[in-house]
């Protein structure tokens, strides 16, 4: 396409910008941005020169639609429109490493000169759109803002002159009147703490006599922390629910003191918020936690409180702590897990919740592939004996699975010697469900032992039940035994 064409096309979207109907100038609103970046990306720093077509025309554009006249429909792009100038302008930073083919030093330095200046001078025009989205009159276009403001961030991030202004601008959203934008802009709390951008704190003027104020600067994700805790007292369950997703996320850019200092603090509040929702999100996201303070930090200061929610009253918290409990282990160490966790995951067996109850099952399964099928024998085996005499079936069937599970993992002459006699024994049981169950699980363990073992325990018992008087344990009796006929021939 040649230049004079390009001008046509750019002359053509700019009369659409200008069309009387609102619609129309929607649509183009939502492409301007894209065109911008493509005017750029084709034409290049000739695009940003004087009267080039950036600078001449569709930075009017830019202003034009994001006009405190226009309907919101039409402002309500006016973020994403950003995004892409700070695409295009760090595209063009970029060329900057390039030197022109054949260029003595003066001309680089000049071409150098010419890209910072035109995109500084640039950039100090699309700022005020942008800060002008955080106070707009209508709560959707401060939604938006909100919910793409950590695109604005890495857009503008390498930028000269920006972050300042931007973090400033984020700060507002966090106290916007509306609890949409407040949680939108939550959301991103995390990923614009991560920019690594060096920005001054929180309420600095400047007016102190400092001769090297860049030495004053600090990372975002320190001068964010200190928001933490006013969010986690916010009225709106969704932003703390939000807050707690990814709260734990600024640990590894704060470090390990500025974490216990500023981040334990709020995070042991979230773990005791009256919404479950808050609760579930902060145990799901305390790896990151862990990671940058270590374990023995961690079971000090939160572990108390975890603790008390494996007897939440909300299935899905105790479903949350359970999936944590392997990792835990594994940080905690044998001795500090059998003290403080062990008779409560075998506790969990006897939930009244069955998706509680199986998830305990399998939990013990990790458990014995993470600590060891003699740890297993010394701790879990006991405990899970006491449940197969349950006078509750469901409890004794709780107990089957634990037992098959368990033995999946084990060494052979482990499963053999402890789980083996005891699922044969409960063949006996009185219900038909437990019955049944104990087929099922020979059936999936069986194939583990010796043809001796087979022959002498395993069969016989299975033979028994193919011969019992519910129909249920007949059939998977049967279904036992043609699986492992497979495997023994």
């Amino acid at each position: 396409m040649t230049f004079a064409t390009q001008e046509t096309h750019l002359e053509y979207f700019a009369n659409l910008c200008r069309d009387d109907a609102p619609m129309v100038r929607r649509i183009a609103s939502r492409n301007l941005g894209q065109l911008l970046y493509n005017v750029v990306e084709t034409i290049g720093y000739s695009s940003i020169s004087i009267d080039g077509m950036v600078t001449t025309t569709l930075m009017d554009l830019y202003e034009l639609l994001a006009g405190g006249d226009q309907p919101d429909s039409v402002r309500l792009h006016t973020t994403e429109n950003c995004v892409s100038f700070g695409k295009a302008m760090t595209l063009l930073r970029k060329t900057i490493k390039k030197s022109p083919d054949g260029a003595d030093a003066m001309a680089i330095d000049q071409h150098e000169e010419f890209i910072r200046g035109s995109t500084e001078s640039l950039v100090k025009r699309v700022l005020p759109l942008i800060v002008a989205t955080i106070d707009d009159r209508s709560w959707r276009v401060r939604y938006t803002a909100a919910s793409k403001f950590s695109h604005v961030v890495k857009a503008f991030a390498p930028l000269t002159g920006t972050m300042d202004a931007l973090v400033t601008a984020y700060e507002k959203l966090l106290q916007d009147p509306e609890a949409e934008v407040r949680t939108a802009a939550t959301h991103n709390f995390a990923e614009v703490a991560k920019t690594g951008a060096m920005v001054y704190p929180a309420g600095w003027t400047g007016a102190e006599e400092i001769t090297d104020e860049d030495s004053q600067r600090i990372p975002v994700a320190e001068r964010l922390v200190k928001r933490v805790m006013s969010l986690t007292e916010d009225e709106s369950e969704n932003v703390r629910a939000a807050l707690a997703m990814v709260a734990t996320e600024l640990a590894p850019e704060l470090g390990k003191d500025a974490t216990i200092t500023h981040l334990l603090p709020p995070m042991l509040s979230l773990l005791r918020d009256s919404v479950s929702e808050v609760r579930l999100n902060i145990i799901s996201s305390l790896s990151l936690l862990n990671d940058v303070i270590g374990a023995e930090l961690l079971a000090q200061s939160l572990l108390p409180a975890i603790l008390n929610l494996a007897e939440d009253g909300k299935w899905r918290i105790r479903m949350a702590v359970i999936a944590r409990i392997p990792l835990m282990a594994k940080q905690l160490g044998k001795e500090y897990f059998d003290d403080k966790l062990l008779s409560l995951c075998v506790g969990w067996l006897g939930d009244d919740i069955s998706s509680i109850r199986e998830a305990a099952a399998t939990n013990l399964k990790e458990l014995t592939l993470l600590l060891g099928a003699d740890w297993s024998v010394l701790n879990l085996v006991p405990r899970i004996n006491e449940v197969k005499t349950h006078s509750s079936y469901l409890r004794r069937m709780n107990a089957i699975h634990a037992f098959v599970l368990i033995a999946s993992v084990m060494d052979v002459d482990a499963a053999q010697l402890e789980v083996l006699p005891t699922l044969l024994d409960m063949a006996c049981d009185p219900v038909p469900n437990v019955r049944f169950n104990v087929a099922k699980g020979l059936g999936t363990i069986g194939h583990r032992f010796s043809r001796f073992v087979y022959e002498s325990q395993i069969l016989p018992v299975l033979d028994l039940l193919k011969d019992d008087s519910d129909r249920d344990v007949r059939y998977f009796a049967n279904q036992s035994c043609d699986a492992l006929i497979i495997s023994f021939g």
